[in-house]
């Protein structure tokens, strides 16, 4: 075991990809399984963005980028981000990367030194903790529970806030629950920052246009203009632009922290495939009216999912602003017993009874840092999610 690094023993393999890879396993067994622990929306990348990368293809864009990629794209980036944040972001401020996992990944890579602290608001997105610990840094993780929306507050800031805090990791809409931080929310949070100005933010928007309801979507930099100059405001194509295998993510933010990254870059990946360049250049100037049609699908299945979830017993599901997931609390079911003899001791008991008697893949609110839930993903068609929440319903009810 000495020649495999210490550092890694701190780090777990993610649990969402784990999740997903064991429902084709057993779908490719011949079991009946409904997965819904992706994150990837189940509808096909826009035909005018595949189109827009063939074209790339025949006029030879086969070859080596910049490592931050095509002035074309950093300029498509930039007006994205004028356009829907008021922000304004010149070539030298973009970071261009495979996704946005690596854009996380190279600035944490770039800024942590053994000690500095990162605070992290629970439940999180899997990859945050470990991506800290991977280079020396240690999470702050902050509880933060269904009754306030699963959002950090200005008192639970403060009180995290020491001389070794490096950042603050936001995420909105989020990633396992939905929760969206609203204008006055963020304004609140960046008066507390103001007081701290060696605390840098890094913001995941990801989801930054899958909100329903009017939800106004706003990002930190752009409601306090006085913390430009130590965010880092990360977006990418995946989500919105049913992009995931493409692989492009970005973030705009100081040159300095820019320049950093992508010198972190260089010596490792190199840079985001030409061809997904030239696609993500179509999605971002391209016309955007299929990302309101999908959000309407999208709001009819979260409005499905969280109304049959809440009819289902020891289960209570808040509803989100935004992204693709619930996050249903599994506090009812604890201590019961299943009808194979098995009790419910923890979520992932949970989890992993539902899988067993349902065929329903979820995912485990402790991988997440706040138990005991699960996330569902409701990216997926419309019948499949009804029948897999009728097979929950069906679960808890043989519940005793």
């Amino acid at each position: 075991m000495g020649f495999i690094a210490e550092r890694l023993s701190a780090i777990k393999p993610s649990p969402t990809i784990a999740v997903s890879q064991k429902a084709r396993d057993l779908e490719a067994a011949g079991e009946d399984v409904i997965g819904l622990g992706a994150g990837e929306p189940d509808f096909d990348t826009p035909i005018h963005i595949i189109e827009a990368a063939k074209a790339a293809l025949d006029a030879g864009m086969t070859r080596y980028t910049a490592v931050n990629g095509i002035p074309e794209l950093l300029d498509a980036i930039s007006a994205k981000f004028e356009r829907d944040n008021h922000l304004t972001y010149g070539r030298n401020q973009i970071h261009v990367s495979c996704g946005g996992k690596p854009v996380i990944f190279n600035a944490m890579m770039a800024t942590i030194n053994m000690g500095d602290e990162v605070i992290i608001p629970a439940p999180y997105w899997v990859s945050y903790p470990d991506i800290v610990v991977m280079f020396g840094g240690t999470p702050v993780i902050v509880d933060c529970p269904a009754e306030g929306g699963f959002k950090i507050t200005p008192g639970q800031l403060e009180a995290a806030i020491t001389p070794n805090t490096k950042w603050l990791l936001l995420n909105s809409p989020s990633n396992p629950t939905g929760g969206a931080y609203s204008e006055a929310e963020l304004r609140a949070l960046a008066d507390v920052l103001v007081k701290h100005p060696h605390v840098w933010v890094f913001t995941d928007d990801i989801y930054e246009h899958l909100v329903y309801d009017n939800f106004q979507f706003k990002t930190i930099a752009q409601v306090a203009p006085e913390l430009y100059d130590r965010t880092l405001t990360m977006n990418g194509m995946s989500k919105a632009y049913c992009m995931t295998g493409w692989r492009v993510g970005f973030a705009g933010g100081p040159e300095e922290i820019i320049k950093i990254m992508t010198k972190v870059q260089s010596q490792s990946i190199t840079h985001t495939a030409a061809v997904s360049q030239a696609a993500a250049i179509a999605a971002l100037n391209g016309p955007h009216d299929f990302i309101a049609e999908n959000n309407a699908m999208f709001k009819g299945r979260r409005d499905l999912v969280v109304s049959m979830l809440n009819q289902a017993y020891g289960i209570s599901c808040a509803t989100p602003e935004g992204a693709f997931y619930v996050y249903p609390s599994v506090a009812g079911t604890l201590g019961k017993t299943t009808p194979e003899g098995k009790t419910i001791e923890t979520d992932e008991d949970f989890v992993t009874a539902l899988l067993e008697a349902e065929g329903v893949a979820g995912v485990h609110g402790a991988a997440f840092g706040l138990s005991p839930h699960f996330r569902i993903s409701y990216a997926t068609a419309t019948d499949l999610l009804e029948d897999a929440c009728s097979r929950i319903q069906r679960f808890c009810a043989s519940l005793r």
